[in-house]
């Protein structure tokens, strides 16, 4: 620089700017820190943690997606593997914590190459080639699951729920599981189609977990609007309104002037006949039960109990849309519509009291494309965990309903993976061999944490393991964490489905790569709304 000259300032004052491998290495101990909080949780033998948050309320899971959620995390790169979990929990509902762990543990390994002066792009390079070839390994090492098999379903929502709290009731929980998914299960041409969201979850507290059942219906968490109102109808013929059942008010603002009591006693008299005239129109339909979205005015209340007939009001628009899958009612705006062909069927609707509310059951219904799970348990912790659980076995069984292909669990997967992939990293050659060996020690991550979730020595398991893999290419051993043994993960049916495992390794991959090529981060300073730049976030050092 000539003297004399000024310094060019381009960022305004308070930026903060980490350039080089000061950047990298600190995006990747964020990361780093985010996998550790979530690597006690893996497995069956995964502690929990108790999550507090500003307002106090308190949160117990091990649940990798929700802790992850609950957590306030501040620094960019840290934010960035917390989306894998989300992104993993959209996906198949399980395998949260090991793709963070493996996307952690990736970095971990890029980080001595960086040391050693191996390029960031060509980790990636490696990474993404040894990513590429996983997906091809695991595709070959599948195990044909048949949607139609309950027992293969079962093993597989079992395993899902093995480590969570409720672990005592998970035979039973995987039952209901399967259950609910087989009933809204579509299929289509060969192959079959589940949304789970047509499976509704109420959530009461009391009673015990055992006590959860499945309803072949609809419950809803709303009660009877007239007490005169028959508590339960059998054969019911329901119809689904989604207008309010009161006097519509004027678009424009609207003034009435009256000057005569008797014209206020006629203004009177023509709305009750409106009113009326709604109650006769759902009569005439032959509907004596009605499920309305919206209000329902006190005087049609008065007419609808008068007529014997079953109303629910302020329905949210999702339950109403399960309410016509479950039933086969049509939604009907316009009353002046409603037809008997537009009525849905079920064998009995029913108000029930459960804990301290009262409840309306919708069962019977024949065909029911729409099921709902009520969730007990003796406190609010224990059902929201028992909730957790549900979810993840109810994702699972439909991802392995679509896929119709499983792996077996137990880390037995990963060691098949290590050992193909270090055969494949000599093949490639040149510097991306370092980054697939590096990719290949990476997924060894998963039995070691297992091991060490369990209480045993990791180093003696993985060389059990080894052994098994390499030596007796016994493809499906994997670590009972019971015993500490080295079983065929196969024969005790611990098994999990494919997508789990590939959505997994994609996922830790692609984050992981992204993080590795950013080597420069400009942050703008607090005031100007931004978080700070690539050092830790205040809080996150004790997660180191």
């Amino acid at each position: 620089m000539n003297q004399g000259q000024q310094p060019i300032i381009v960022l305004r004052e308070g930026t903060e700017r980490t350039k080089g491998k000061g950047a990298q290495f600190n995006n990747i101990a964020a990361a780093k820190a985010v996998a550790d909080a979530v690597r006690s949780t893996l497995g069956p033998k995964g502690m929990d943690k108790m999550l507090v948050d500003s307002m106090g309320d308190v949160v117990i899971t091990n649940d990798g997606a929700t802790i992850l959620k609950e957590i306030d995390i501040e620094h960019p790169a840290a934010k960035m593997v917390v989306e894998v979990s989300k992104t993993q929990d959209n996906e198949c509902g399980d395998g949260t914590t090991s793709a963070v762990v493996l996307a952690g543990e990736l970095l971990k390994k890029a980080e001595s190459l960086i040391e050693q002066n191996v390029h960031p792009t060509v980790i990636a390079n490696g990474y993404r080639l040894a990513a590429e070839e996983s997906i091809a390994i695991l595709k070959k090492l599948g195990i044909k699951v048949n949607p139609n098999s309950d027992k293969d379903l079962k093993n597989i929502a079992i395993t899902a729920m093995t480590g969570k709290s409720i672990v005592g009731n998970k035979e039973a929980l995987a039952t209901i599981s399967v259950k609910a998914v087989k009933a809204v299960a579509e299929k289509k041409g060969n192959s079959y189609v589940v949304d789970i969201d047509n499976i509704k979850i109420e959530k009461k507290n009391g009673g015990a977990v055992a006590d959860t059942t499945l309803i072949e219906g609809i419950i809803l968490d709303k009660e009877k609007v007239h007490p005169r109102m028959p508590s339960s109808v059998k054969n019911a013929k329901i119809a689904l309104i989604d207008s309010a059942l009161e006097i519509k008010k004027t678009e424009v603002d609207a003034k009435i002037q009256i000057t005569d009591p008797g014209q206020l006693q006629k203004f009177l008299d023509e709305e009750e006949r409106t009113l009326k005239k709604k109650v006769d129109l759902i009569k005439k339909s032959g509907a004596n039960v009605v499920i309305c979205q919206k209000g329902i005015d006190d005087l049609v209340q008065h007419y609808l109990a008068k007529e014997g007939i079953f109303a629910v009001r302020r329905v949210k628009k999702s339950d109403m849309e399960k309410l016509g899958k479950a039933t086969g009612a049509k939604l009907v705006t316009n009353l002046e519509d409603l037809r008997a062909t537009d009525l849905g069927k079920a064998n009995m609707v029913e108000e029930k009291k459960i804990a301290d509310s009262d409840m309306t059951f919708i069962t019977g219904c024949k065909d029911a494309k729409s099921v709902s799970l009520l969730i007990r348990g003796a406190t609010e912790h224990v059902v929201d965990e028992a909730d957790r659980a549900l979810h993840d076995a109810l994702k699972v069984t439909a991802v392995a309903m679509e896929d119709g292909v499983a792996l077996p669990g137990g880390g037995s997967m990963e060691i098949e993976l290590s050992l193909a992939l270090d055969k494949y990293g000599s093949k490639i050659g040149g510097r991306e061999q370092l980054a697939i060996e590096a990719f290949s020690r990476a997924t060894e991550i998963i039995p070691w944490t297992l091991a060490e979730n369990a209480g045993l020595d990791a180093i003696d398991v993985l060389i059990k393991l080894r052994s098994e893999h390499e030596g007796k290419k016994r493809k499906t051993a994997g670590i009972d964490v019971n015993t500490g043994k080295v079983v065929d993960m196969q024969k005790v049916n611990i098994i999990e489905p494919m997508r789990v495992k590939t959505q997994a390794i994609q996922a830790a991959s692609e984050v992981a790569i992204m993080i590795l090529r950013i080597d420069d981060v400009i942050a703008a300073r607090k005031g100007a709304g931004g978080p700070p730049g690539g050092g830790m976030p205040p809080g996150m050092e004790g997660m180191m």
